[in-house]
């Protein structure tokens, strides 16, 4: 079975729980705490490959930082993607990458697609 990551944020109870189903689903997988260490433009444009979406599908509205900077602002997916970078926060979690394929785990069944 091929490596599985999960972009994991300990503090957010969803993030939480797409981590133990996961650990229900298999016990071969990294996690990647990328509150702690942001991911890169690259990482990030990498995984938005994997998911199939845009990245502005993936930006958590709900934050502060999205309401006082972001909102009601047009930006390309490029402009996007560095604003992930400079705030992971903004981003929905969790992601589970498998392979060439990455989905966004809430809920944490959504995954499940991973393992067929």
């Amino acid at each position: 079975m091929s490596k599985i990551r999960i972009y994991h944020n300990p503090r957010c109870r969803k993030s939480r729980a797409g981590l133990e189903y996961l650990k229900s689903k298999t016990d071969a997988f990294e996690v990647v705490e990328y509150m702690t260490k942001n991911p890169s433009v690259k990482e990030l444009q990498d995984l938005f490959m994997r998911l199939g979406l845009k990245p502005s599908e993936m930006v958590r509205t709900q934050e502060d930082v999205f309401r006082k900077q972001f909102k009601g602002k047009q930006f390309t997916d490029e402009e996007w993607i560095r604003i992930l970078a400079e705030h992971p926060r903004l981003l929905r979690r969790p992601i589970v990458v498998k392979e060439y394929r990455a989905v966004w785990a809430d809920p944490p069944e959504q995954m499940d697609i991973l393992f067929k």
